[in-house]
């Protein structure tokens, strides 16, 4: 697909536009990185404990994943432009509400809020690319965007921990609502149009109902009994269920064509791991980093080097892309990120920031070279009018591999040392080669 003729000049190179669009997908996961370390401060208040402001987290990732598809499925149907702009001001005014609830349950509701415009971002953003650019100019993009977005996450304790300075965890809360700069320009770019079809209300409602009953199961581990149980009773009623929708329309909310799609599916499944390590980390290191009694700003500061890293991280991930190919851009940035583990584990065990800094770097890089290759695979394989719920569908599974990655932290980091869950995780990214190699192989003798 070639650029839209109706672009202004001034956004027909990738640079400014895909640098603003990964500010908005930082601006996104700041939602988890800059609120991690306000967690103390927030679970010292009066009826809320360390069980439940971990709620906080969770909730926020849960829906993130889970709204990912009917955000895509909406740019299908209606184009880029009013799901986006409307999706930047939702997450807003949950970032706002956050900051201004009166009481725990308000807190969570507008977290709920937050991630739901959050998820938009996370897809749109993606897709916004994919419309405006394709060949040498979209894998530059796309590598901009996730190079941007990692150094802005990794930028989120520190501006966290300095916003918490100035006006405690609440004051934390208020960042993604920076995203509202950016209307203006993205009313002015965002395609609109689609295919107004009728969205598959049932299908969205089967599909949400499955992967919030995987994720809260993920979560169980650092949430508790109950949420296990709820995820559990919901994923096997939902599973089968969509299933069954699938088969039974088989255009429908999800299409079949995409979800038996080889290629989307071993590519986002490989690439589940990168997201797994990179929250991983940026849930453990401030773990770390306040298990040694360092300050919220002070753990923002440690992850500094990383944001540098995403900055320049672009140049070398567009060149890898080209040159291995989608596939084996996969291969590589899962073994950056079991690298960046090591690197960590290392640290945590021997109190040392430089490692620790060091393996948040490297997952900084093994991200933006790999959700990139993930989405070029994707891009490819199927057609413009399913591109965006396929887009959507991957990246439920790729933040579902966060969600994974900030579980087993949050779980195991409970009855083990840190430095032991990291070197657990390793298994992660050591996997993704692999199931590429299995499903490379199994499609060519297949042919």
């Amino acid at each position: 697909m070639s650029i839209h003729t109706d672009t202004p000049r001034s956004v027909r190179s990738p640079g400014w536009i895909a640098a603003l669009l990964g500010i908005l997908y930082g601006l996104a996961t700041t939602g988890t990185s800059a609120v991690t370390v306000s967690l103390p401060r927030l679970a010292g208040d009066p009826g809320i404990g360390a069980s439940s402001a971990a709620w906080t987290i969770s909730v926020y990732t849960v829906v993130l994943a889970v709204a990912t598809p009917l955000h895509g499925r909406l740019a299908d149907a209606y184009g880029l432009r009013v799901p986006l702009v409307v999706g930047v001001i939702v997450m807003a005014v949950g970032a706002v509400g956050s900051a201004l609830a009166p009481t725990f349950p308000v807190l969570i509701v507008a977290r709920v809020v937050q991630g739901f415009g959050g998820a938009s971002i996370a897809v749109l953003a993606i897709a916004l690319v994919s419309a405006m650019w394709d060949g040498p100019q979209r894998g530059a993009a796309l590598g901009r965007v996730a190079g941007v977005g990692a150094a802005f996450s990794a930028l989120g304790p520190l501006m966290g921990g300095a916003l918490e300075d100035v006006g405690g965890w609440r004051m934390a809360m208020t960042l993604p609502a920076l995203g509202l700069l950016a209307l203006p320009y993205l009313a002015r770019i965002a395609p609109s149009g689609g295919s107004r079809e009728r969205i598959d209300r049932t299908g969205a409602v089967l599909i949400a109902m499955a992967a919030s009953g995987l994720v809260l199961l993920l979560q169980s581990p650092s949430s508790g009994l109950i949420t296990g149980i709820v995820g559990a009773v919901l994923l096997a009623a939902g599973a089968p269920a969509v299933v069954a929708r699938v088969r039974a329309r088989p255009h429908g909310f999800l299409p079949r064509s995409v979800v038996t799609n080889p290629v989307v599916l071993r590519s986002s499944f490989a690439a589940a791991a990168i997201p797994a390590s990179w929250f991983a980390l940026l849930v453990g290191v401030p773990g770390v980093a306040a298990g040694w009694g360092w300050t919220p700003l002070a753990t923002g500061l440690l992850m500094l080097p990383a944001a540098a890293v995403g900055l320049v991280a672009p140049w070398f991930c567009r060149r890898a892309l080209a040159r291995l190919g989608a596939r084996r851009a996969i291969a590589v940035a899962c073994s950056i990120a079991a690298l960046a583990l090591l690197v960590a584990a290392a640290g945590a065990a021997t109190d040392s920031p430089a490692l620790l800094a060091l393996g948040v770097g490297l997952i900084t890089v093994g991200f933006g070279l790999g959700q990139p290759a993930m989405m070029s695979a994707v891009n490819e394989a199927v057609t413009a009018a399913d591109r965006g719920v396929a887009i959507g569908a991957a990246t439920l599974v790729f933040l579902i591999g966060a969600s994974v990655g900030a579980a087993l932290v949050g779980g195991l980091g409970g009855v083990t040392s840190l430095s032991t869950v990291f070197l657990v995780l390793v298994a992660l990214p050591v996997m993704g080669p692999a199931v590429l190699l299995l499903a490379g192989r199994r499609s060519a003798a297949i042919a």
